[in-house]
């Protein structure tokens, strides 16, 4: 590193993020920390290690970070000892300092025996290798399996092939090894009691051997969080954790209740915490989630609302407002990469020019591009995606007035889409601003609906008492399309967005990925309503949502293919 400090490294794989302790007070930390993850086929591969500085109260501070695919590192260097990955600053790329990383790969087989070997030790109370019955029935008992009174017998004598009594620690962990993959007796973990999945029994022994591993001595890395910045929090949040003022969680209550909003990122198959300011979520929660708040909006704070939304516009259309722009990258630093930026940053002489950036061609491939059957995202967000809009109402919009028709407007024909499919395409500040079709198509009209600037945050929308996507300024886009027939694009205004600005016009033919327009400084909305059966969403958005839980994606990457052609589609990173 550049610099002394107090280091200290997490490691994040799916939904999984582990920490090591924190190093002394050095330029070139050592962890010496280990933790051991399961590679399956279609599950994650790819793992960031994130390296933090430690010298503040609540909130330590990103360094560096590197990405590494395991599945591609272990197939090249198998017997690799360690390799070097360069650090790069999480705001422009350049490389800040370099890790040493070791992995190695352990045979699922030869990992269940050695934990079995492991946990037969527990109870070989003598410490001579061998094992009496006695000792190995006080092991099954402590497995939670009902039946296994009669299987350990049959276990123990298929084991004890000379009739003496007892049996070698290695001959009754190869038999237990085989056991466990042909019909688990181990129902529950031995260390901490946690109920075990008997249909992923691979999984089961991993959460086992790191159980013993806790307190073996072994520097193991701890777990238990959600993101690196979970697990990076100082004491400060520790105690607010411990007090109950902020919490993590994933699924129906992070946008309502949690005080942090986490999604998962659709490439990388990891959670990730969306950066908002934690006033901003305790005022948001204040108003949008209480009927006192919501009454409040009704007796003059819309008005306040536009009003601030308009003065906001003017002064980030202003040169002086472009001193907002080093500090507005330095708040969302691992989240806004400039190398795809179109032009330099001195390019930009106001935030709004910032703010509606374009990115350099290529920056974002478009799936199938030569296929229309196959619809695409239509901008950089947080996803949610339903095949019904009763769906949509059960997993995430909890305002009660939510309806297709009061969504378009009483000035489209709504009938057509009144049991089609749903897709939420939200934009939060530190996104590419830039909107884009979804599908290949004909433009037939704009319907612009007066209304609101509520915000668009997963705080008012899992609000029963607002109904933003019905209230809020919004544009309805109608789309001919061949293969999905009509399609309705609903360019949703928000809390400082009062100007969505639309770059084709009416009649205009259109190719998915095509822009469409943009919105002004703050955060949106855009929301695609398709006919009933006229897309089979793909499955990955569909169980996201169904878990309350949003999908980070950017525009192009295949979002499902038109009934009846479903052929398979690879998606484009």
């Amino acid at each position: 590193m550049k610099f002394k400090d107090k280091w200290l490294a997490c490691v994040s794989f799916g939904e999984q993020t582990f920490r090591t302790g924190i190093s002394d007070s050095t330029d070139k930390p050592i962890w010496n920390s280990e933790k051991k993850l399961l590679l399956e086929k279609n599950g994650p591969s790819l793992a960031r290690i994130s390296v933090f500085e430690t010298n503040r109260l609540s909130k330590n501070n990103i360094v560096g970070y590197c990405e590494l695919d395991l599945l591609e590192f272990v197939v090249q260097e198998p017997d690799s000892t360690c390799k070097s990955f360069d650090l790069l600053d999480p705001a422009s790329s350049n490389v800040v300092g370099s890790m040493f990383i070791s992995c190695s790969v352990e045979d699922p087989v030869e990992t269940e025996t050695c934990f079995a070997k492991r946990i037969l030790s527990i109870v070989d109370y003598n410490e001579d290798g061998h094992l009496s019955f006695s000792e190995f029935s006080d092991l099954m008992n402590a497995f939670g399996n009902l039946v296994a009174s009669k299987k350990k017998e049959e276990l123990f004598k298929a084991a004890d092939l000379n009739g003496d009594g007892v049996v070698t620690i290695d001959e009754l962990a190869a038999l237990l090894a085989v056991q466990q993959e042909e019909e688990p007796i181990i129902n529950s973990c031995p260390v901490c009691g946690e109920a075990l999945k008997l249909s992923d029994k691979l999984n089961a022994m991993i959460h086992m051997t790191l159980c013993f591993d806790e307190g073996t001595g072994n520097q193991t890395m701890t777990g238990g969080f959600l993101t690196d910045r979970q697990a990076s929090y100082g004491w400060m949040f520790k105690l607010s954790e411990w007090t109950h003022l902020s919490t993590y969680d994933v699924g129906l209550n992070t946008g309502s209740s949690a005080s942090h909003i986490v999604v998962i990122d659709r490439k990388t198959k990891r959670l990730v915490e969306e950066l908002i300011d934690s006033k901003i979520v305790m005022s948001m929660r204040a108003i949008y989630q209480s009927k006192i708040g919501l009454g409040l909006m009704d007796q003059g704070a819309k008005e306040i609302l536009q009003n601030l939304s308009e003065k906001q516009g003017k002064k980030m259309n202003t040169v002086e407002s472009a001193q907002n722009i080093p500090s507005f990258l330095e708040f969302f630093k691992d989240q806004i990469n400039m190398a795809e930026v179109k032009y330099p940053l001195d390019h930009f002489k106001t935030f709004n020019e910032f703010f509606i950036r374009e990115l350099k061609p290529g920056a974002r491939p478009v799936a199938c591009i030569d296929r229309d059957d196959v619809a695409v995202s239509a901008a950089d967000c947080r996803l949610m995606a339903f095949q019904s809009v009763d769906d949509s109402t059960r997993f995430w919009i909890k305002g009660r007035k939510f309806s297709i028709k009061g969504l378009l407007g009483k000035d489209v024909d709504s009938d057509a889409f009144l049991d089609g499919s749903l897709v939420i395409f939200r934009l939060a500040p530190q996104d590419y601003h830039r909107f884009h079709s979804p599908v290949s198509g004909v433009i037939e009209k704009f319907v612009d609906v007066p209304g609101s600037l509520y915000t668009v945050n997963p705080i008012a929308v899992n609000s029963k008492y607002c109904n933003v996507f019905t209230e809020n300024k919004r544009t309805v886009v109608m789309i001919s399309t061949a293969e999905f027939g009509k399609v309705a694009f609903v360019a949703i205004g928000a809390t400082m967005v009062g100007s969505i600005t639309f770059v084709r016009k009416e009649g205009d033919h259109i190719k998915k990925g095509d822009e469409l327009g943009y919105f002004s400084f703050g955060g949106s909305t855009v929301i695609c309503v398709f006919e009933k059966d006229s897309i089979k969403i793909d499955e990955d958005l569909l169980a996201n949502s169904a878990r309350s839980l949003e999908t980070l994606v950017t525009v192009g990457m295949q979002l499902g293919v038109s009934f009846p052609k479903l052929e398979n589609c690879s998606l484009e990173s």
